[in-house]
This record gives C-alpha cells, structure tokens and sequence, in this order.
C-alpha cells in the first residue's frame, strides 16, 4: 500500500485561504488562533494526529480534498501525509440503504490542544453541510480523530483513542498505509490489529488520488 503525497498546485492553498466566501477558514475560535499564531509558522513543539475521512453523499471525492485543504488551512495544523482512497459499505445500517462511502486518513502535526482540533473538525462538517438527524446516517462529511499523540482519555465530548477505530478495517487500512509503524494507544499495533479484523470489504479506489497540500 503507498501513501500518496502528490502536492497541490501552488496557487490552490492561498486561493483557498483567501476567499472571504469560505465558511472553513475562520471557526477556530479567535483566542485560539492569538494561542498559536506564533508557533504556525514552524509548528514549534507540535503535536501528532491522525483523522479519519469519510463521505457518502455528493461529490465524495470533491469533499474528501476541501476538508483535507481546510485542515491545512487552519493556523496550527499541516496536514504530513494522505492515505490512498477506499471505498466501503455503510456501517451499521442494512446493505444497500445508503450509498457507498469513500474513505481516507491523515497524519497531521498540531499545536491545537485536542478539544480545538475537535472544533475545527466539527466546524468543517458544517462547512460542507453535515446533516446530524439519525446515528450512522448518510453524511457529506465525517471528520473523527483517531489518536493524538499518546493521549488515552474517556472524556465523552472526545474519547481518546477513537473508541472503534481498533474494530473498524475501513479506518485500519487508510491509516496503516499512511504509518505502517503505527499504534492505536491502548489497543496495540495498527498491522496487528488490521491481521486480526481482515480487509474484507474494504476496496482500494486505485483510480482515485487525494492531494497532499503544499
């Protein structure tokens, strides 16, 4: 499995942070952005994130990269590595009822403390127009953190590890392919527990590419 990290055009990230119709570029609350205006520059002492992507409805494609490019856009946060696209089932609902998911995981850099992370993550899935009617409902977007840095917590705003990343092979799978080393805190070893789940069901879109942002 190869990690994709083609780089966008050179114009795409400043045509993105610039255009005042963007409703991702300024939820992270104004008190954070003075926190980490200074340390944007070089991440100094940043912190390690891994976010999973998901969409089942619109342009998935289209989706997965505008929230990828949001991320990047955030003071605070570099979007290091993009997984390969999958495309899986609907978990949790009868086959068949909703439309098929693309899915993908990123490694970020950060020094936003989690619950910010989770702000701005949030604040992307209403960019793009996130319905939050009914559990395992058909979404445009879902945004989860996955891990961050080491941290175990069972905070139920955000739980640490994600609570079923270690069951879940279309999660598994995009983020061994972007850290083949990596470890889910509490759980063990991403390649041990991808081993013992299978990838059934799980379907590398080779014809599909997400952009790395500059």
């Amino acid at each position: 499995m190869k990690i994709t990290q083609q780089p966008a055009p050179a114009t795409s990230r400043t045509s993105h942070a610039a255009s005042v119709n963007d409703p991702t570029v300024q939820p992270v609350p104004a008190s954070v952005v003075e926190q980490v205006d200074a340390a944007d520059v070089t991440l100094s002492n940043p912190k390690r994130a891994v976010i999973s992507l998901g969409s089942n409805l619109g342009n998935r494609l289209e989706t997965l990269q505008g929230a990828i490019d949001a991320l990047e856009d955030t003071p605070g946060v570099r979007v290091k590595a993009v997984s390969p696209v999958y495309e899986t089932e609907p978990w949790g609902v009868d086959p068949g009822s909703q439309p098929a998911y693309f899915n993908a995981v990123v490694l970020i850099k950060t020094t936003l403390p989690p619950d910010s992370l989770l702000e701005r993550g949030h604040a992307i899935e209403e960019a793009f127009e996130r319905v939050r009617d009914e559990r395992w409902g058909p979404r445009t977007i879902d945004v989860d953190i996955l891990a961050y840095q080491d941290v175990v917590s069972d905070d139920p705003r955000l739980t640490l590890p994600h609570p079923r990343a270690h069951e879940r092979a279309f999660v598994l799978v995009p983020w061994h392919d972007v850290d083949p080393e990596a470890e889910v805190p509490g759980r063990g070893a991403v390649a041990a527990l991808l081993a013992a789940i299978g990838i059934e069901g799980v379907n590398h879109r080779a014809d599909l590419e997400l952009r790395l942002p500059e």
